[in-house]
């Protein structure tokens, strides 16, 4: 299995397997924030529109870093019932660490998006990560982005676990994925640099791409 440079790498290579795809106009969605550079990459390839969504990882309260849900807009949360159960997690517990990552997803909207609404309705869209490991928040953002009526869903990562794949491969109308490494260990195990994205890289994103398609 080959590593990744950096996100901008492991888009520009993501964008080669997309490429049919940018007959359909899509609309490109990254997955913030990591995702939105490797979005950015692939929708300047195919000459597509790209935006942000933002889904939150719900952590245990014990072990933040392993994920027993997710939340995404519009109200939408999925839980890892078997986890929550196995770790004994109480109803009340389990309401008050959601609420902060809904509060978390709150604000980041705010943040890149303002008031405007996001527009899928009718249109292929591609929903794009650095990597698939659960499968848990991505989940939560296949579910939100259903409810927007794309004509096509298609979900699009460099990389993926196997657990990831089996998990996301049925709720999308495409699953792409460059490679499924049988030891998947964690997304950032596969990139050289994986340095986090910031707010303002991520707005700056955004930005550029608005200005290139008014170019065109």
């Amino acid at each position: 299995m080959e590593r990744f440079k950096d996100r901008l790498d492991a888009g520009r290579q993501l964008a080669k397997a997309l490429s049919g795809l940018e007959k359909q106009r899509p609309i490109v969605l990254g997955l913030a924030r990591g995702g939105i550079v490797v979005a950015a990459a692939v929708a300047k390839c195919l000459n597509s529109p790209l935006d942000v969504l933002v889904p939150r990882k719900v952590g245990a309260p014990t072990h933040p870093e392993y994920g027993i849900g997710a939340v995404a807009p519009g109200g939408v949360s999925v839980f890892d019932d078997d986890a929550v159960t196995r770790l004994g997690i109480k109803p009340d517990e389990l309401r008050e660490i959601t609420e902060i990552e809904r509060i978390e997803v709150e604000r980041r909207v705010r943040v890149y998006r303002g008031d405007a609404p996001l527009t899928l309705e009718g249109n292929c869209a591609i929903l794009v990560d650095d990597g698939l490991a659960t499968g848990i928040t991505a989940l939560a953002a296949v579910r939100y982005c259903r409810i927007l009526k794309p004509a096509r869903l298609v979900y699009a990562v460099p990389l993926s676990s196997e657990q990831g794949a089996d998990l996301i491969r049925p709720e999308v109308d495409q699953f792409v994925a460059l490679q499924t490494p049988p030891l998947f260990y964690a997304v950032g195990a596969w990139y050289d640099d994986f340095a986090q994205t910031t707010d303002e890289e991520v707005l700056s994103l955004l930005h550029q791409n608005a200005a290139r398609l008014q170019l065109m």
